[in-house]
């Protein structure tokens, strides 16, 4: 009965280092990563394990996981323009590995090596496009120069290994001094436009006092015309007028209830 109990005992055992061993000799791969494997014999294997299980030579090989999803990171850039401006650009890309190149990324670059390429790939890449355009040109022309970066940026990264699926610029300010000229520039503009406007008003009102006394000295000239062709005739033609105005305003003043006979509404004009 002993014996058959230290039977047991001893498969038992056999068994968990056997299980122990198993274990240790697989490794999982989950969805959306790669892993390399690298051989203390060997080196880092050129083959890339897909997604699953795996088995490897324990104590021997061990595997290393990457990630190859796209991610976001934003890499911010002080550079300068064709006029000297200082210009300060943010830069966001969506990178992922290559996944036949993660042998070649580990034994290059390291697990991290999206701290070592991206910051230094783009900062190279920016300086050389936009030393290419004055500060004007890069708020004008922002579209071109979002496209120059692309090409050049996907190409360079192309050589680490990596492909950019997205690449934007989403912060472009200048320095203080460039800001403060805009800010001037665009203060003296709009006072340009101001004293322009006020020249055109006080040349329109100018203009209209022209028109205005050239019209009044025409109508006096027509009336002193027409004088001298009626004689007295357009006179007593302007009196009569006068008179009917104001008999019409007496009748319908209050103050007024007789007026003598003989005397007629313009007795006081002269004349008359």
């Amino acid at each position: 009965m002993a014996r058959l109990l230290n039977s047991l005992g001893t498969l038992g055992v056999g068994l968990a280092i056997a299980g122990g061993v198993v274990n240790s000799a697989l490794f999982n791969v989950e969805g959306g990563h790669r892993a390399v494997i690298f051989d203390r014999f060997q080196g880092v294997k050129p083959e890339v394990a897909g997604e699953g299980t795996h088995f490897m030579i324990p104590w021997v090989q061990r595997p290393i996981i990457y990630d190859i999803r796209s991610k976001p990171r934003n890499v911010p850039v002080i550079t300068g323009s064709k006029d000297m401006q200082n210009v300060n650009i943010t830069l966001r890309v969506l990178y992922r590995p290559m996944a036949k190149e993660l042998p070649k990324i580990y034994m290059s670059l390291g697990e991290d090596y999206d701290e070592r390429v991206l910051p230094s790939i783009t900062t190279e890449v920016l300086k050389g496009v936009v030393a290419q355009f004055d500060a004007s040109e890069l708020i004008t022309q922002r579209s071109l120069v979002s496209h120059r970066v692309s090409e050049a940026l996907v190409e360079r990264a192309a050589s680490f290994g990596l492909i950019l699926d997205d690449i934007s610029l989403t912060h472009l300010t200048f320095g203080k001094e460039f800001t403060e000229a805009v800010e001037l520039k665009q203060v003296a503009q709009q006072e340009a436009e101001r004293a322009r406007f006020l020249v055109e008003r006080a040349e329109q009102q100018k203009r209209a006092a022209v028109i205005t006394a050239e019209g009044d000295a025409k109508g006096a000239k027509l009336l002193a015309e027409a004088f001298e062709k009626a004689g007295n005739g357009l006179i007593e033609l302007r009196k009569l007028e006068a008179g009917e105005e104001i008999a019409q305003n007496l009748a319908n003043s209050r103050n007024v209830a007789y007026l003598p006979p003989g005397q007629g509404v313009l007795m006081n004009m002269p004349g008359v």
